[in-house]
């Protein structure tokens, strides 16, 4: 069984996913097509890397990735087919790729589009080469080869001996909040120490992180590393993002416990 999966920065009211699925089956009718995520916010490519990062390696190898985000081609950000890790990836090379991207890629090819002129390109181009893949046709006629992909440099967490200042990077369904802190740096820097995350203001602390959700009573903010290894900030039963007035790009800060810092003085820096 041939599998596409579809990402993109549309609405579901919109008429785009339905002509993207509609083109893909007249020509290879027997594909099955999943839709991943269509509220990607609107050209946010750090988000849509996070959701591709997080979903791809779960569909089994040679599984085909439509990703429609901010994809627009020029002559600087053209658009790509990349074989990584066993998937094809189809988009624009606008950064995102980069973004997920953690190893070496198999293979770069720039699409050739200077014959085809269109505001639609998932339609009018992603469509047909997916489909050139699945008949096993030559992909190396689609275009030529590159040896790179554009660099973006991905958000970082700011990190002192006692303080990580993380970003929140993605805000689930349930309104919860994923920062752009692992639990690796977490436990890097934190060294065994006590801690306090603060969410916003000194007055939305967290001084534990959960295992389970259920662990914090109903309505109680609490912290949690999550499934992608990620540090999640959320209320439980409750919607901490809509609550905090959280955003993409919100700072998250963690204070750790210092003999030589005190808690007061880094409190005071920072709010």
């Amino acid at each position: 069984m041939q599998l596409i999966t579809l990402i993109s920065d549309w609405n579901s009211s919109d008429y785009y996913i339905g002509a993207i699925k509609g083109r893909i089956l007249s020509s290879c009718p027997t594909v099955t097509i999943v839709d991943v995520n269509h509220q990607i916010t609107s050209y946010n490519i750090t988000q849509a890397a996070f959701v591709v990062k997080n979903t791809y390696k779960n569909f089994p190898k040679g599984t085909i990735h439509i990703l429609s985000i901010n994809s627009e081609a020029s002559k600087e950000k053209p658009h790509v087919l990349v074989r990584y890790d066993g998937h094809y990836f189809i988009g624009t090379d606008n950064g995102m790729f980069h973004l997920f991207i953690e190893g070496k890629t198999e293979s770069i090819i720039e699409i050739d589009t200077e014959a085809v002129e269109s505001s639609f390109p998932e339609l009018d181009v992603f469509a047909k080469v997916a489909c050139q893949i699945i008949k096993k046709e030559d992909i190396t006629k689609i275009g030529k080869k590159r040896k790179s992909l554009l660099k973006q440099l991905p958000v970082l967490p700011a990190i002192e001996e006692s303080l990580i200042i993380g970003k929140v990077i993605y805000i689930d369904s349930f309104y919860n909040v994923i920062t752009n802190v692992s639990k690796e740096l977490f436990e890097q820097v934190r060294k065994k120490r006590t801690f306090n995350i603060y969410v916003q203001s000194k007055s939305n602390k967290i001084s534990k992180i959960n295992k389970k959700y259920a662990e914090t009573s109903l309505g109680e903010l609490l912290a949690i590393f999550n499934s992608t290894g990620h540090l999640e900030i959320a209320i439980r039963n409750g919607k901490a993002a809509q609550l905090f007035n959280l955003t993409t790009n919100s700072s998250i800060r963690i204070v750790f416990d210092d003999n030589k810092n005190s808690e007061n003085d880094l409190q005071g820096r920072l709010f």
